[in-house]
């Protein structure tokens, strides 16, 4: 009896060693796992290309001063159709031009009025706008500005007559800029593990990063820079 109960308590003692051996080996094995996962490298790569504005805003502006509303829209009539013709011969449609209402502002109705020194009672601003994807055009006509004044326009350049560039093309060159720069991000990746002895191992996580548009230059508005920076988490192996 004894030695049959001692043979079961031997038997029993070796599968318990076996057992707990066996569930370390995993737990080493799990530990090891999670020790290796946790070996990552962040990377950021970038791209950048310089792109043409596919569109011009151009806001053509003038005051015209007076004490007789009546009088005063017939100037502003007369003015803004001498700079309708200008744009039309320049080969612009009429589709590409906006004519606003004018803004007119009574210096009558102001506190500070006075009469004695002030000259004309209403200042009015008409701005005709051109919205055009020919660029080029825009710029050339831009220049070509001078036979306006000629023809007795003073044209306006307050900071909101500035005319304005926009690339709106972005879907198309997105691919491309993605492609790079998550290629410079894992040049940057390969040389990190390479450093480090170690190995590149899959990627754990990818952000793609915002687009930006901005001008090249405050020279060359019509030029852009688009910009994209992707965040990569690469696994470091052995």
């Amino acid at each position: 009896m004894n030695n049959s109960y001692r043979t079961e308590s031997i038997v029993l003692g070796i599968l318990l060693f076996l057992g707990l051996a066996t569930l370390g080996y995993f737990i080493s094995q799990a530990a090891y796992q999670v020790k290796s996962a946790d070996r990552i490298v962040t990377v950021k790569g970038l791209a950048e290309k310089e792109v043409k504005a596919d569109i011009a805003i151009w806001p053509i502006s003038f005051k015209e001063t007076g004490n007789d509303l009546i009088t005063l829209n017939a100037a502003i009539d007369k003015k803004s159709g001498i700079i309708v013709e200008f744009l039309k011969k320049r080969g612009f449609d009429e589709a590409d031009i906006t004519i606003a209402p004018p803004q007119l502002k009574d210096l009558e109705a102001d506190q500070y009025y006075n009469q004695k020194t002030i000259r004309f009672r209403y200042i009015a601003k008409s701005t005709i706008t051109v919205y055009s994807k020919n660029v080029d055009l825009v710029r050339q006509s831009i220049s070509n500005l001078d036979s306006l004044i000629k023809q007795g326009i003073a044209l306006s350049s307050d900071y909101e007559d500035q005319s304005q560039y926009l690339y709106t093309n972005l879907n198309e060159i997105k691919p491309e800029m993605i492609e790079q720069a998550t290629k410079n991000a894992r040049k940057s990746a390969e040389k990190f593990a390479e450093d480090s002895g170690s190995n590149l191992g899959k990627i754990k996580r990818a952000l793609q990063g915002q687009f930006s548009i901005s001008n090249r230059d405050s020279n060359t508005p019509y030029i852009k820079k688009v910009r994209v920076v992707s965040t990569l988490e690469y696994f470091l192996v052995d």
